[in-house]
């Protein structure tokens, strides 16, 4: 079952996404050559704490930061270090998460540290559209998979337009989300409409797809978390959480100025 939540919870939801969008716009202002990642760790929770919430990475199934760092052949789960300091031309796809008075945000964003290549910035635009495609997606009366095609339709056709196949990650995907970060459904980024559960008012989801460069095999690292690209290829993540309201999906985690 998926939860369905209240106007006013909704609303508390969404005062949790408007701190993870503070975070995520602050971690994007510190990212550049030569910060380490745990520096944006570190900002980012005091970032999220300073609002009143707690991270609600930090601690989950043993997880000791409060953001996902993820740079160039890393997916997804990075474990910030100081030991991994970004260099030009990096990608690093950031994953935030706060709780707010018992509610959850959850959104993701890959960034570029100066001038990347072509590829690298043709990879992440083409994932941020398939997210926003299954945004658009989270609507009343759809079922669960119209989400997942329509971000897999999205990111295909924009491996066409680049001339290029992108690899499509299958372990990973998005999820339910509300009093819980992550609650069922999974949703999966790729997958035949038509599918899974009817979508209604007041149900919210993470919609996060995750691209790479060449393969869609991956491999998780000794440190339990890491999760890498097979073939080193470079990957990028985008996320953001959403409702369904009877107007159409609603963006909790978008900053207030978009």
């Amino acid at each position: 079952m998926i939860e369905v939540k209240t106007r006013g919870e909704l609303e508390a939801m969404r005062a949790a996404g408007l701190v993870v969008a503070r975070t995520l716009a602050a971690v994007r202002e510190l990212a550049r050559a030569g910060v380490s990642t745990a520096e944006l760790d570190q900002l980012a929770e005091q970032t999220i704490r300073d609002a009143g919430a707690v991270p609600s990475f930090k601690g989950y199934h043993g997880f000791p930061a409060s953001i996902c760092a993820s740079v160039n052949e890393q997916i997804v789960h990075g474990i910030p270090s100081s030991k991994q300091v970004l260099a030009e031309g990096d990608l690093i796809s950031v994953d935030c998460g706060a709780i707010l008075d018992g509610w959850h945000g959850d959104s993701a964003v890959t960034l570029e540290i100066g001038e990347v290549s072509e590829k690298d910035r043709q990879l992440s635009e083409a994932t941020k559209r398939a997210m926003w495609a299954g945004i658009e997606a989270v609507r009343a009366g759809s079922r669960l998979t119209d989400i997942s095609f329509a971000v897999q339709t999205a990111a295909r056709q924009a491996g066409e337009d680049d001339g290029r196949e992108y690899g499509e990650i299958l372990e990973y995907g998005g999820h339910g989300i509300g009093r819980q970060m992550h609650m069922e459904p999974f949703l999966p980024n790729v997958g035949k409409p038509g599918k899974g559960p009817r979508l209604k008012p007041g149900m919210a989801l993470a919609v996060e797809p995750m691209l790479t460069g060449g393969s869609g095999e991956t491999l998780e690292l000794e440190d339990g978390w890491t999760v890498v690209t097979i073939d080193g290829s470079r990957a990028a993540h985008w996320e953001h959480t959403v409702a369904i309201t009877e107007d159409g999906p609603w963006v909790l985690t978008l900053p207030e100025e978009a």
